[in-house]
């Protein structure tokens, strides 16, 4: 499932532990990638694909306390990762509802991605580490959602489901009208018969249609897509259910007879998106509009920032020098204003990024531009809704402060500044990046800390999607952008969190 890590990849994580002062990791490689043992059904919930129930009851039916070591046994024993994924995602689209927000204790299913790519970007011997972390957390939120009434997904009602041929309007109309009964079924309906491309066409824009739950709509699409390529797409049918309950989400009177803020953006986007030159793909790189877009995202409302994109690509900029001003824009305010909504902006614009790169209907890419740029004066004005007060500090203006230390004392010294000074470890960053364009010792530091310092969920989330997104910036702002990291990453001074012993001693 992974391709062969090169010594000097190991290497590098080896050295990245050494260097901010972190203890020996070589238990983990006792795991081995199981098939799973015959497990009881249990009439009344969602059945699942009869190759992962077992393992998925593992999860559900194992106590907290005695988890880890159970899956680690198990693993020993020849399950596989694949397996152990497929069975996180699906114990949480079973048992965690994502009501009354689609966050919260439903994070158990929005970070099982995020957990993923921690793990694909780091070395062989450190792969285990999120998802064992990802396995606790499930627990917590399982017993969250117990206290909350105990929701579980029940089976679908087979005699409304619709056939083959009328599943795919049967959705859209569902989920125009908002709703939830008619949805599930046409959704069990779809993911029986059509593509998973076909149906995430169709999540890309509900993803994104309104601006509810600070962007963790959007986050649940781009993460259910991702997992499934990993997973199988055998596993699509009790992962879209959760997914179309969660996208109905709302507080108010139906969003279809009313005029709520949280909708208008996408109405009026998809107006504008229409203006839009039909060539909008074929512009060139400006930073100079890049500079221009990420003016405007300090001050403009939602409406603007959408106007300001159209103006954009009609005057011939290229997509990616607006994405450039969209991912700084998100990574400034988490400078402006550390916090879970800033931080949400950052995560947000990832996944809006990833549908943009994977859609294939020009119609819906506009719409995924134009909403992310909308979303971002929503975010800051949320932030200030809240009682925050943004700092006058902008990214495209931070200093770089050279590190006493080089190289890997270099890399050592920004986490240590992380702990206790994110400003100067920000400025810190920027100069280390400069020098040195490759920040591969950076991003292998940063993750392996998130493994062995991390607490919560955010954590994996933002990690994953900053780490990621440091590549969908033109490369003459990837020093800013990773510099903007700092103020969310996790540093090095300070104990490791419990789950590190709790995996070593599983496999002792």
């Amino acid at each position: 499932m992974f391709q062969e890590t090169s010594r000097r990849r190991f290497l590098q994580g080896a050295a990245a532990a050494t260097a901010v002062g972190l203890g020996d990791l070589a238990f983990l490689k006792r795991l081995a990638p199981v098939s799973a043992a015959e497990a009881s059904t249990q009439t009344g919930r969602v059945q699942l694909h009869p190759d992962i129930e077992p393992t998925v009851r593992l999860l559900e039916d194992t106590p907290r306390d005695e988890l880890l070591e159970k899956v680690a046994a198990r693993i020993q024993d020849g399950l596989s990762y694949q397996e152990v994924l497929a069975a996180l995602l699906l114990a949480g689209v079973r048992n965690i509802q994502p009501r009354p927000h689609v966050g919260f204790k439903f994070h158990a299913v929005l970070v099982v991605n995020s957990a993923h790519l921690a793990s694909l970007g780091s070395p062989d011997q450190h792969r285990w580490l999120p998802i064992f972390w990802a396995l606790d957390h499930f627990k917590d939120s399982q017993a969250d959602d117990v206290r909350e009434g105990d929701w579980t997904m029940q089976a679908v009602d087979e005699a409304a489901v619709p056939p083959a041929h009328k599943a795919k309007a049967a959705l859209v109309e569902a989920m125009d009208n908002w709703d939830e009964a008619a949805t599930d079924v046409a959704a069990a309906g779809l993911a029986r018969t059509a593509g998973v491309n076909e149906i995430f066409e169709l999540m890309f824009r509900y993803g994104a249609r309104d601006f509810r739950d600070i962007g963790h709509k959007a986050i649940f699409v781009a993460n259910s897509l991702r997992t499934l390529n990993c997973i199988g797409y055998q596993h699509t049918e009790p992962v879209l259910r959760s997914l179309t309950y969660a996208l109905l989400q709302h507080d108010e009177t139906n969003p279809a007879k009313a005029d709520h803020r949280a909708d208008r953006p996408w109405r009026e986007n998809l107006e504008r998106s229409q203006t839009i030159r039909d060539t909008w793909l074929d512009g060139q790189l400006d930073p100079a509009a890049t500079t221009d877009m990420l003016a405007a995202l300090r001050e403009v409302d939602e409406h603007e920032a959408s106007e300001k994109v159209v103006e954009l690509l009609n005057r011939g900029v290229a997509p990616q020098s607006i994405w450039d001003a969209l991912l700084l824009g998100a990574g400034e305010l988490l400078v402006r204003k550390p916090g879970i909504v800033a931080l949400h902006a950052v995560t947000t614009s990832n996944a809006l990024r990833y549908a943009w790169q994977t859609s294939g209907n020009d119609d819906t890419r506009r719409m995924l531009l134009l909403q992310n740029a909308a979303f971002l004066p929503m975010f800051r004005q949320a932030i200030v809704g809240r009682g925050g007060t943004l700092s006058g500090q902008k990214l495209d203006e931070l200093q770089p402060v050279s590190p006493d230390e080089s190289g890997e004392g270099a890399v050592g010294e920004i986490f240590a500044d992380v702990s206790r000074d994110r400003m100067r470890a920000a400025g810190k960053t920027l100069a280390y990046l400069d020098a040195h364009p490759n920040p591969q010792e950076f991003i292998d530091t940063a993750r392996l800390l998130i493994f062995l310092k991390g607490t919560n969920a955010h954590d994996y989330k933002f990690s994953s999607a900053v780490l990621e997104d440091h590549l969908n910036v033109s490369p003459m702002y990837r020093g800013q952008f990773l510099a903007s990291s700092v103020f969310n990453l996790r540093g090095s001074i300070g104990s490791d969190n419990r789950l590190v012993e709790r995996t070593r001693a599983a496999l002792a």
